[in-house]
């Protein structure tokens, strides 16, 4: 299939301008478009560019707040609570890894509620920010119910994501992301759009059957095949530290990210962990041991016809390859990208290319 691609500059350009013209004030969309390109940059296509149709929708509608106060207190030496003001979840998220990293500093180690918050896209977003500062970063956030439990019939979790970052000494960081659903929520739609199967074993009809048809899925499969039960304890680990901690919904009292109400705030929690190694082991020891561990990883006995990879080194090949050749725009975002160009009244950049 001969799908467009455009450059990270562009579509940094035309999000932020499509998220200010839909209420966004600058910052909001600044946030939003940040964590949206590091879903598309490193692969991560279910949680990148294709929320922007939906982001614009719920700024639109009402329910995120186009401009928010931000608001946090800190309540003991290493741990606070920041208010998003039911913005959207990439300004309070980056919000709460800039106060976790300030508390690590000073504390060892800094952890953040996120309360009132909204869909935050890709958790990995924020652990990267973390390591980036020299941290190690843990970020979860629980969501909309979508995922039925081991043995279940019903939606019960969200796909309540988990993501963790660690700097290396060489190249980029150690970055670990996933849902514990068998796969995102956004996979089923991006799936429809490319006309492919689900993967066997990861997403359910209505009666809890399995199902390869995207369009037949009503919920999703936890992590672990025969071993969901692990998927959904991991799942149920996320909903204590997302909403019992910081006094927000579990999932199933979470509206539904899709719709039809898009004018309630969703009052979403989310959790930001970040570790500083002088608190611990020291930071060039960390680093040291990063290296000697990534190091044999990589240098483990693969099966025959097979590589052996660290966390994260599929994504930074893809990465590289992005910036060079450009991101891909499924079908279904390049029809989005031409509504969403009219209603901002600014140039589609998929017609602008040369």
């Amino acid at each position: 299939m001969n799908t467009a691609r455009l450059s990270l500059e562009d579509l940094r350009a035309f999000s932020e301008v499509v998220l200010q013209a839909a209420g966004a004030n600058a910052e909001s969309a600044a946030a939003a478009t940040k964590a949206m390109l590091h879903g598309s940059l490193l692969r991560v296509d279910s949680h990148g560019i294709r929320l922007l149709p939906h982001y614009d929708m719920v700024l639109r509608g009402g329910r995120v707040n186009c401009a928010p106060t931000l608001q946090f207190e800190q309540l003991r030496a290493g741990s606070g609570l920041l208010d998003g003001g039911h913005g959207h979840g990439a300004l309070a998220t980056y919000a709460a890894v800039d106060h976790a990293c300030d508390l690590a500093r000073a504390a060892g180690i800094g952890a953040v509620g996120v309360r009132n918050s909204s869909h935050f896209g890709p958790a990995g977003a924020y652990a990267l920010a973390m390591a980036e500062a020299g941290l190690i970063g843990l970020v979860m956030c629980n969501s909309d119910s979508f995922v039925r439990l081991h043995d279940g019939a019903e939606r019960f979790h969200g796909t309540n994501p988990l993501a963790m970052a660690v700097p290396t000494l060489h190249g980029d960081p150690w970055l670990f992301d996933m849902a514990t659903s068998a796969v995102p929520y956004n996979r089923i739609q991006l799936n429809k759009s490319l006309g492919r199967e689900m993967p066997e074993g990861t997403a359910s009809d209505v009666a809890g059957v399995n199902t390869l048809d995207p369009h037949l899925v009503e919920m999703l499969a936890p992590v672990g095949g025969a071993f969901g039960f692990k998927g959904a304890g991991l799942a149920g680990m996320i909903e204590v530290f997302s909403a019992l901690l910081t006094g927000m919904k579990f999932s199933a009292e979470i509206l539904p990210m899709g719709g039809p109400d898009v004018s309630t705030h969703r009052e979403m929690g989310a959790f930001v962990i970040g570790i500083d190694p002088d608190g611990f082991i020291g930071r060039d020891v960390l680093l040291a041991g990063m290296d000697r561990y990534l190091g044999a990883l990589r240098g483990s006995a693969p099966r025959e016809g097979t590589r052996v990879l660290a966390p994260g080194d599929r994504e930074w090949a893809e990465a590289a390859r992005r910036r060079t050749h450009g991101v891909p725009i499924d079908p279904d975002t390049a029809e989005a990208f031409a509504r969403l160009a009219q209603a901002a009244q600014i140039a589609n950049p998929l017609e602008t290319q040369t």
